[in-house]
């Protein structure tokens, strides 16, 4: 386990995994379903029992799921928000399945710091947008050097066709208006999470080391899925293609 700088004695992580989970769902009403989608490829692609790398991996979503559907399996989630890694860390705490490891994805060595030179999964949800197109296919090249052959890399984010901007716009308009009705209904957004949590004991050092490596957001690129699986093709994946899709989210895979 990594050292978050906070023990957070007493504090309920399952209660904050939950806290996540909702203000994620405002911004995607099917995160389930991308979810569901992914582990179904998993299993049918590399088995039950897979060795997992849960990259940007945040409070650790996938892997909570991960382990509620394949026991068996193990993970090594990676990211460099230290509040998220605290609440991932806190959630798994009791759990050998589970590695953390915190790491900044644009350094040219991090892998070194995981335990394992190869992994039969690498899983990702709605991180990897937080990147530019040069430093993502930088990743993308040391990611096929991860996986192993046979393996597969699944990364579900937004990927936008900008060669269809009024669907896009129409798409956007309605999401957008159905999120402000949830805002109306009580939905936190992700502004207000924060701030809950820069307001509780045990993560506001956490989130105030988190704002000064980040700022308050990081601008990063949403290219096509076609462009995604150009790259990475491109660094060595034989196979890939979306398995999954909604009007602005595509859940991609890559085979090794």
């Amino acid at each position: 386990m990594t050292d978050t700088g906070t023990t957070g004695a007493g504090t309920d992580w399952q209660a904050w995994q939950q806290s996540w989970d909702r203000q994620q769902e405002w911004y995607m009403p099917d995160r389930e379903e991308r979810f569901r989608i992914m582990l179904d490829m998993v299993e049918a692609l590399v088995g039950s029992t897979p060795r997992v790398l849960d990259l940007a991996c945040g409070t650790g979503s996938i892997t909570a799921r991960l382990l509620a559907r394949f026991p068996g399996a193990t993970s090594t989630g990676v990211d460099l928000d230290p509040a998220l890694l605290a609440i991932a860390e806190g959630t798994f705490a009791d759990d050998d399945r589970v590695t953390f490891v915190a790491a900044d994805l644009k350094d040219s060595d991090w892998m070194s710091a995981l335990p394992h030179d190869s992994y039969d999964a690498i899983l990702t949800a709605t991180a990897l947008h937080w990147l530019h197109r040069e430093p993502l296919a930088a990743l993308y090249g040391r990611l096929a050097d991860l996986v192993r052959d046979g393996g597969v890399l699944m990364n579900a984010d937004h990927m936008i066709d900008d060669t269809t901007p009024r669907i896009n716009a129409a798409e956007r308009a309605l999401r957008h208006g159905r999120m402000d009705q949830a805002r109306t209904d009580g939905a936190l957004d992700w502004a207000e999470w924060w701030q809950l949590a820069a307001n509780d004991p045990s993560l506001a050092g956490p989130t105030a080391r988190r704002f000064e490596i980040y700022g308050d957001h990081a601008d990063g690129d949403t290219p096509s899925a076609a462009w995604h699986a150009h790259v990475l093709r491109e660094k060595g994946f034989a196979e890939v293609r979306p398995v999954w899709c909604s009007p602005s989210d595509t859940l991609l895979l890559a085979l090794k």
